[in-house]
């Protein structure tokens, strides 16, 4: 069994980036889909990000593309979320998730079996 562990949130102005990394243990981490999904204060948990085992097929939320980019390294079993251009409104939890590999790009929570225990991302303005 597979298990996440995310690093790197913390506090950014406006317009600052981030990298969000997430480790996984275990051998079987390159036959996961992973995600990364967030959680803002009084809201439901958020799709942001998805890529492909093979690192293929990366997948934005309207509201990211263009400032978020999703990847990953199979060698050292970490999948990675570079935030830049933050913005208030991305202040969240933000949760790593992994799905056992499919053909279909994932994009709600109910698909993903694993999951990390969350880190904070604060944006002040």
């Amino acid at each position: 069994q597979v298990q996440l562990v995310e690093s790197g949130g913390g506090l950014v102005q406006a317009g600052g980036s981030l990298r969000l990394s997430c480790a996984a243990s275990g051998r079987t981490f390159s036959s996961y889909d992973m995600a990364w999904f967030r959680q803002a204060p009084g809201k439901e948990r958020e799709f942001v990000a998805t890529i492909k085992w093979s690192g293929g097929r990366p997948y934005y939320a309207e509201s990211v593309k263009g400032r978020f980019t999703i990847s990953r390294d199979n060698a050292k079993n970490t999948v990675y979320l570079q935030m830049s251009s933050l913005q208030p409104e991305d202040t969240a939890v933000y949760y790593c998730a992994g799905s056992w590999a499919s053909s279909r790009i994932m994009t709600t929570q109910n698909e993903y079996q694993i999951w990390g225990q969350g880190t904070q991302v604060t944006v002040s303005s």
